[in-house]
Parts: structure tokens; C-alpha cells; sequence
């Protein structure tokens, strides 16, 4: 393999997989004179999965920024039905746009080349519009109500490992753990008139444990990846109108799939797609009757730029294919290696 498709190889395994294929030091190279391993940029970068390595000594400081866009629209009947033709109550029409800014600031360290630990701090910015219109009442306006909130999100922690360094394909376990630093739902209060939350939360309020495995696979020129995890959202008691109650959060199976191109040693790009399966929740160790099984799918594109050896412009979209999933994701990554 020529230089440029070597290059071209690194590059995409890091962008595409979230892990970085870091070379192990060659037998005749002491531990005081050897050099440290430099980071290169790949396909991992451009999608934000569990992973990305970064070699022994190093450290990576990841800005993020993301821009989330979501709609639906609904009908509700606050009421009861006699016949399937026939409803007496009142029925209820809205549409939300919810738009969901976040700011990211990771660190990552790497132990060794093959070990690596991360931390992820989020602010957050949500804004709500809702829009009702109640049949049957004469109303000729729409109800708008406009709602937001922000402030620090749930601050995660991970630590990867990559199993095998020399043979194709490379495998990467991941641990990450989410806490509960944002505000819950649980905490905000809700208006009386609306119904509505009066500030939107900033995090889930509850505490996950996520362990997940991912698989590159080089196919010269490029790069084939896969990986899957589960989150497992932990129990709490939280006080609601009803009193205090264990609330119990479906837990997620994700999988994801694509591949990566590298165009040359500087720009390389990226596809994949990514199904996410969200279980019923609990109330009380109980399904409630409506509880949804959600189905989430999602396909995104990426492209990596490498300003220089240490510096990169990583930019993403990613729009929703199911009603579940959110419509659509715009974002924007410089991660930066210091020595």
C-alpha cells in the first residue's frame, strides 16, 4: 500500500468508527528515545459514536456545536367516543417546532495507545413553540405558546478500549456513563392554564450506564464500520402530581452502520445509517396502557477537513426517517490535539 492510501486508511478509520487506528511502536525502539504516536483525523470524527482513540500522552480538546430540529403535529379528543364515527368531547389540534442548540466541550486522554478516558461537558439551549387550536369552540385564532430553557446539560463520562491493534477488523469497547447534572422534567413545574412546562429541562433526570462495541473493517480506499450499544437508564423515585412514584425509563438498543471515503491525505467524507430501539417505560414497576415502543432511524452524511496536523473541521447532518426520529441535526466539530 503506497503512502497516499496509507494516509488516506488512518484517516477514514478514526472519522468513521469513533476509533483511531494508532500503530504500536516497533520492536527495536527503546521506551525513552520512541516518539509518541500522532493523532490523525478519520471518519470517526464526523459521526459522534463511541470510541475514538487517542494515543498515549496525548490530549484532545473537542468543540462541538449541534443544531437540532423537531415537528409534529397531533389531534387529541379530551373526551370519550360512543360509536367509531361518533365523538363527544372536545377535540384538540397542535403543531410544536422544538429547536434544541447544544454546545459541547470534550476532553480526551489517552492512558495508553490502546486506552483512552473522555469526558463530555453539554450547555444547553431549548426552545418550544406550540401552536392550538381547539375545534367545535368557534375559536378563529390559534393558542401560541412559546417556551424555553437553558443551562448546563447531563455531564457524561467514558472510557474506551481497543482489543486489537495489528489485524483487520479492529474492535473498540466503550463504558460511558451519563449523570444527571441537568435539569429533569421532574423539577420544572408545570403551568396550570397550559398544561405546559413554565422553563424547558436541560436533561433527562435520570442516570445511564451505556456499554457498547464497534468494529472497523479498511477496504482500500476506504472504510467500513459498525457498531451497536445499549443504554441502560437507571431507576429513581421522582415526586410527581400523583405522588412519589419509581419511574422506570425505557431503556435504548442503537445500532449503526456506514462507510468512509478519503479523497486525499487532507478531506475525506462519510455515510451510515442508524437505527435506534427505545423499550416501554415503567411507573411502579408497571407498563402503563400507553406506553410507546419508538423506532428511531436516521441516515447521515459528514465531512472531515484537516486544517493541519493537529487540527480539524468536522461537519455533519443527519435527518430523521421515522416520525419518531428528530427531523433534523446539523453539526459542527473542531477537535484539537495538544501535546
Amino acid at each position: 500500500m503506497n503512502t497516499f492510501k496509507y494516509k488516506s486508511l488512518v484517516t477514514l478509520l478514526t472519522l468513521c468508527s469513533s476509533a483511531v487506528f494508532a500503530e504500536e511502536p516497533s520492536a527495536d525502539q527503546t521506551d525513552d528515545k520512541k516518539e509518541k504516536p500522532k493523532r490523525v483525523q478519520t471518519v470517526a470524527d464526523i459521526f459522534e459514536q463511541p470510541g475514538v482513540l487517542t494515543p498515549r500522552g496525548s490530549f484532545v480538546l473537542d468543540t462541538s456545536f449541534s443544531y437540532t430540529q423537531n415537528s409534529s403535529n397531533s389531534v387529541s379528543v379530551v373526551g370519550y367516543t360512543v360509536l367509531p364515527s361518533l365523538i363527544v368531547g372536545l377535540i384538540e389540534a397542535s403543531d410544536v417546532d422544538r429547536t434544541t442548540l447544544t454546545v459541547g466541550f470534550t476532553g480526551r486522554y489517552g492512558i495508553t495507545n490502546r486506552f483512552e478516558v473522555e469526558t463530555r461537558i453539554p450547555l444547553v439551549y431549548r426552545t418550544d413553540s406550540i401552536s392550538k387550536r381547539k375545534a367545535q369552540t368557534g375559536a378563529n385564532n390559534n393558542e401560541l405558546i412559546d417556551l424555553d430553557g437553558s443551562g448546563l446539560g447531563d455531564i457524561e463520562a467514558a472510557f474506551k478500549y481497543q482489543f486489537n491493534m495489528k489485524t483487520a477488523p479492529y474492535w473498540i469497547g466503550s463504558l460511558r456513563f451519563k449523570s444527571t447534572t441537568g435539569k429533569s422534567p421532574y423539577d420544572v413545574n408545570i403551568d396550570p392554564k397550559t398544561n405546559e412546562f413554565e422553563t424547558l429541562p436541560t436533561g433527562s433526570g435520570f442516570a445511564s450506564i451505556e456499554p457498547g462495541i464497534t468494529m472497523i473493517l479498511p477496504i482500500d480506499p476506504a472504510v467500513i464500520y459498525a457498531s451497536t450499544s445499549y443504554i441502560w437508564n437507571i431507576e429513581d423515585d421522582v415526586d410527581t402530581e400523583a405522588g412519589s412514584q419509581t419511574i422506570d425509563l425505557g431503556d435504548t438498543i442503537s445500532f449503526s452502520a456506514g462507510m468512509g471515503f478519503a479523497v486525499n491525505p487532507k478531506f475525506s467524507f462519510s455515510m451510515g445509517l442508524s437505527h435506534k430501539t427505545i423499550l416501554k417505560s415503567k411507573i411502579n414497576g408497571v407498563t402503563p396502557d400507553n406506553a410507546k415502543l419508538l423506532q428511531l432511524d436516521s441516515l447521515s452524511f459528514g465531512a472531515n477537513y484537516a486544517i493541519s496536523r493537529d487540527t480539524t473541521i468536522n461537519i455533519g447532518a443527519t435527518a430523521g426517517l421515522t416520525a419518531d426520529a428528530p427531523d433534523f441535526q446539523l453539526s459542527l466539530r473542531i477537535p484539537i490535539t495538544l501535546k
